[in-house]
């Protein structure tokens, strides 16, 4: 049985809930695993980013990260600066590939999945946030329990409720307008980062 992210707390509370029927829509098994949202790259994209690291040290094989985010949680940022409950954030990886087919230079996204992983706004989730990480069979995802460092690196960086919205370049100046930037991310900068050209 699978219900969507609003059936879960009729579930929760001991009522079967329904099958999800929006695109836009996520779900949960009756054990509070996440389903795969397998229609997630028809939500909205909002960046990506290449060999990207929060250490020190660079990354040995660069890879592409690629982030897309249910409709109803975007349409609902542009308005208020912040993300409402039953916000899905997925992040998927992708290999970087060198000269593919005519490119002489650069690099292009493998055609392979390297990971999915999905940041989840719940309320029924501890802390109101859950990370989903899927493996390559895409079967339903328990829950990161906490602590983990995914959890804290978010809540200590992330620029707008606990997300990287630092990274967003479409969402970023939204919630410079809002005023929804937290302090944690005010704190470590001087506001959202100016476009830098190489």
């Amino acid at each position: 049985m699978v219900v969507t992210a609003s059936g879960l707390l009729m579930l929760l509370g001991g009522t079967q809930g329904a099958a999800p029927k929006a695109a836009g829509e996520f779900g949960y098994t009756a054990k509070g695993e996440m389903v795969f949202p397998a229609e997630y790259r028809q939500w909205v994209y909002l960046s990506s980013g290449l060999g990207m690291s929060y250490t020190a040290s660079p990354v040995a094989h660069p890879m592409f990260d690629n982030v897309f985010v249910n409709p109803a949680a975007y349409k609902a940022f542009l308005a208020t600066g912040t993300w409402p409950d039953k916000t899905a954030l997925v992040l998927e990886v992708r290999g970087a590939v060198a000269h593919a087919s005519i490119d002489e230079h650069g690099s292009s996204q493998s055609p392979e999945l390297m990971g999915v992983e999905v940041h989840v706004k719940d309320a029924r989730l501890a802390g109101g946030w859950g990370f989903f990480s899927f493996d390559d069979d895409h079967k339903p995802a328990a829950v990161t329990a906490r602590p983990a460092s995914c959890y804290t690196c978010h809540e200590e960086h992330g620029a707008v409720d606990t997300t990287f919205a630092q990274f967003y370049p479409t969402l970023i100046g939204v919630a410079k307008d809002k005023k929804t930037l937290s302090a944690a991310y005010l704190k470590e900068s001087s506001g959202p980062p100016e476009e830098k050209t190489r």
